[in-house]
């Protein structure tokens, strides 16, 4: 009988000697853990492209805003805001301030047309309205391809753990059909099959964290905009109606 001691340094060696072939283990996997692991590198693939659009769009946005509202706490007339705001098209808060600014005048023009030197009650709503629909369409716009995110990390996990199941699955099978169960025949096929829910983790824990950041800063950019509509509305209270 041979000692326990002398079997394990070869025991040790054995495992050191193996490297784990990830290339060869995906090749090897079935045609159902093949396409699982497809789809989640396409939707791993197309979530960092939108991670890194919607970062570089958000952070113009926010410098912009900033930019926007310093020019327009500065200016004292309407016409050189807009013209400030033009230049800065990608801040939100332009593009509400330009929609705004656009009913306003519509409305004094239709005003001074009836003889009225004052805007009506209805004129300022006109004002409001425009102002919330600017709002809403910016934040539709910064959410764009959001929700993919949102759905990859919800569902790569269960997709990665539906290819490792039937990976399992047909490893098992392997095994029944070999008629042995020891470790050399078990090892590789669970390798094989486990290999689907690491990437269906690889795919979901980017988009997931991307997708709680960029919708705190929407939802920041929206708060933004519905304090400066009630700016931009108490300005023309305070000018234009009484």
């Amino acid at each position: 009988m041979t000692p326990i001691h002398a079997t394990l340094p070869s025991l040790a060696l054995a495992a050191g000697a193996g490297e784990i072939d990830y290339v060869q283990i995906v090749l090897d996997s079935g045609p159902v853990v093949m396409t699982v692991l497809l789809l989640l590198l396409a939707a791993s693939v197309i979530s960092w492209a939108i991670i890194a659009k919607k970062w570089a769009a958000l952070r113009k946005a926010q410098d912009q805003s900033i930019r926007f509202l310093e020019a327009f706490w500065q200016s004292k007339r309407l016409d050189a805001i807009y013209q400030a705001a033009e230049s800065l098209s990608a801040s939100p808060l332009s593009q509400v301030f330009r929609a705004g600014y656009v009913e306003l005048s519509k409305v004094t023009a239709r005003q001074k047309k009836e003889g009225d030197e004052e805007i009506s009650l209805g004129g300022l709503e006109n004002v409001e309205r425009a102002l919330k629909r600017a709002a809403v369409a910016e934040v539709t716009a910064l959410e764009s391809r959001i929700p993919f995110l949102g759905t990859t990390a919800t569902a790569a996990p269960f997709v990665g753990l539906f290819g490792t199941v039937w990976g399992i699955m047909r490893a098992f099978h392997e095994i029944y059909q070999m008629g042995n169960a020891n470790l050399a025949t078990v090892a590789k096929p669970i390798s094989e099959a486990l290999i689907a829910t690491a990437f269906g983790l690889f795919a979901a824990i980017p988009a997931v964290v991307a997708y709680n950041y960029f919708v705190s800063k929407i939802r920041v950019l929206d708060s933004e905009m519905t304090n400066f509509s009630n700016d931009f509305l108490n300005i023309v209270k305070r000018h234009f109606f009484s």
